[in-house]
């Protein structure tokens, strides 16, 4: 009569066995995993959500050729500045470098530009990076006339502000703290030939 009962007892009692129609534990794992992964794809979907629909290959390939223009550009407008050597660096040294990683990038954007499937297509937002491109054009431009701490400061307050939607005072004071860091590295330190006002 006694092993009638057996496998009937309570499964928190002291040597217990499972009682018939329990969830073993495995499969209590396995429901907190399924609700892992759909709180994962939850997250996913919201930020999916609202952004623009993705970019096809002619836009990927579009967008690549523009950045390796504009480092093409930046290069030949850094050897007007004067490139000097590795020991004594001129004006477009720098401006050299970041040329031609551009360059390097938009090649790359290029060669990829078919399995990008991560870029955004053109909308209202994408005025804000042109906008930002603008201001590096300005920046570019004015730098050898009045030196590069008012421009470089308005130019990070810009950026900041404007496209980072930092607030006031970061955006003012981060502007600053970077121009006051860039002229005590480049200027004060290094003696690299920047145009400068002080």
């Amino acid at each position: 009569m006694t092993s009638a009962h057996h496998g009937t007892r309570n499964p928190g009692s002291p040597g217990g066995d499972t009682a018939a129609g329990a969830t073993p534990l495995g499969n209590e794992s396995d429901g907190e995993q399924l609700s892992l992964e759909e709180a994962i794809h939850q997250v996913e979907e919201a930020e999916h959500e609202g952004r623009p629909p993705a970019a096809g290959a002619l836009s990927n390939a579009l967008t690549a050729v523009a950045v390796v223009a504009l480092g093409v550009a930046a290069l030949v407008g850094s050897t007007g500045l004067g490139l000097g050597t590795a020991r004594s660096p001129e004006s477009g040294t720098w401006p050299l470098l970041i040329s031609g990683a551009l360059v390097l990038l938009g090649l790359g954007l290029l060669a990829t530009a078919r399995r990008t499937t991560d870029a955004e297509r053109f909308s209202p937002a994408s005025w804000l990076v042109l906008g930002g491109l603008a201001t590096m054009v300005v920046f570019v431009a004015v730098i050898e006339v009045i030196g590069f701490e008012i421009p470089a400061a308005l130019l990070a307050f810009v950026w900041l502000r404007f496209l980072g939607r930092e607030g006031w005072r970061t955006s003012i004071v981060t502007s600053v703290a970077v121009v006051v860091a860039f002229y005590l590295l480049f200027v004060a330190a290094l003696s690299v030939p920047i145009p400068h006002l002080f």
